[in-house]
């Protein structure tokens, strides 16, 4: 991605983002995700933009990478929240349920549904490798707090149901489908209220967690706190 400025722009500024390539990606995510990546034209975005189509690749030289550094927003800031959680001194429920809480946020937050991307044949040429990389690294972090946490739940140790340890990752990745359908209007929205707390617990009981979770709810939010340098997330 290029951010230098560029041919002049053909009108004032009408997407969202301090920068030209903020605001083709933010065009790029309305497109992707409500008309669909194939029938989305790099014409298309720069007219919704309001540059020219040659300015668009300045900045991106193809769709591909426009799809690129959208994904890599999804997934990045979760990844970077799983690494600072991994390592953080608390029980393992907590760093589960935290790491839970930060990712739906950040799944239900933006301005487009781009989880939905996830789903696209596309993302399964060499091209993406990066993101499936990075992606199966989030997953990974995800088993190893699930499997701890089952051993702080249950008191055994020992090696985990892989199917297991893998539900909460699928749990907070199931707030891209329920957002999808409060868009569509089959569900009531908005889709981000007490999505994250909701799921967060979720991953916990679908463990086996049976007793109260506001002690570890309040543990969670001030774990966030902290990894996240003191700014605690608005859930």
């Amino acid at each position: 991605m290029t951010t230098g400025p560029g041919r002049p722009r053909l009108t004032s500024q009408r997407r969202p983002g301090q920068t030209t390539p903020e605001e083709i990606l933010d065009a790029a995510g309305e497109l992707f995700t409500t008309k669909g990546f194939a029938a989305t034209s790099t014409r298309r975005i720069a007219e919704m933009v309001g540059i020219r189509q040659a300015s668009l690749y300045h900045h991106f030289p193809n769709k591909e990478e426009i799809l690129a550094a959208l994904l890599e927003e999804t997934v990045s800031p979760a990844l970077a929240a799983a690494e600072r959680l991994t390592g953080a001194d608390a029980p393992a429920t907590v760093r589960l349920h935290a790491l839970a809480t930060y990712d739906v946020t950040q799944l239900t937050a933006t301005r487009w549904n781009l989880g939905a991307l996830y789903l696209l044949p596309e993302l399964l040429t060499d091209r993406f490798e990066p993101f499936r990389t990075q992606r199966t690294l989030l997953r990974g972090h995800y088993r190893q707090l699930a499997d701890r946490a089952l051993t702080e739940i249950t008191g055994e140790s020992g090696s985990t149901s892989p199917a297991l340890a893998d539900l909460p990752f699928r749990i907070v990745e199931s707030a891209i489908a329920t957002r999808a359908d409060i868009e569509r209007g089959l569900l009531p929205g908005p889709e981000n209220e007490g999505a994250a707390g909701l799921l967060a617990d979720a991953c916990l009981r679908a463990l086996g967690w049976t007793d109260p979770l506001d002690e570890i709810r309040a543990k969670s939010r001030a774990l966030l706190a902290e990894t996240e340098g003191g700014t605690p997330l608005h859930l």
